[in-house]
């Protein structure tokens, strides 16, 4: 079953977030647009890759008011140790989930069958709490926050924009589509 047009399960979680350990629950989330980043755990080799990048777009994120909330079942003082000692991850502004008990990894349905880990998994959550976009990678695939921020905007241009929709490979500013009778066969 897809979890697309779901709302996001109740959750309570500790986080590594600015040098500090904060609780964070689904009622924090509500009200703007939310990356759930999912990834499978802490020093490891391509999660590192992964969170730089998603790091060098966390300000344009901000911009167009989306959160970003990280999330591998280490505990967050696995990812203060992380973030101490990882080039890449210290870059990391966003706030880094502990899931140690699974709970939110199993609420998105994303945990590895026997692992005990997270698959490597992007959500997208409209202010609403209901997901929007979901991206899933096997273990060995790391994504691409540019192609992430495309997606967010495009999102967020469909949300605001009700009966247009975005075509492949959509950029902000290009023209969209408006599904209808006209269209068929059309395009």
């Amino acid at each position: 079953m897809s979890l697309i047009n779901t709302e996001i399960l109740p959750f309570k979680a500790q986080a590594f977030h600015n040098g500090e350990f904060v609780e964070v629950t689904e009622k924090d989330v509500l009200g703007k647009w939310a990356i759930f980043f999912f990834y499978p755990g802490d020093f490891t080799f391509v999660c590192p890759t992964e969170l730089g990048d998603l790091a060098d777009y966390y300000p344009q994120l901000q911009e167009l008011g989306v959160e970003v909330y990280s999330v591998s079942t280490d505990s967050h003082f696995v990812h203060k140790a992380w973030h101490g000692e990882s080039e890449h991850v210290s870059k990391v502004n966003y706030y880094m989930l502990g899931d140690s008990n699974g709970e939110i990894t199993n609420n998105f349905q994303n945990m590895r069958p026997g692992a005990g880990q997270a698959d490597r998994a992007t959500f997208l959550i409209d202010p609403e709490g209901v997901i929007q976009y979901i991206e899933q990678t096997a273990e060995g695939i790391g994504r691409s926050a540019e192609e992430l921020l495309r997606k967010v905007k495009a999102a967020q241009y469909v949300a605001a924009h009700p009966g247009e929709v975005c075509p492949a490979k959509w950029e902000e500013g290009e023209d969209t589509l408006t599904p209808g009778i006209d269209l068929v066969g059309k395009i």
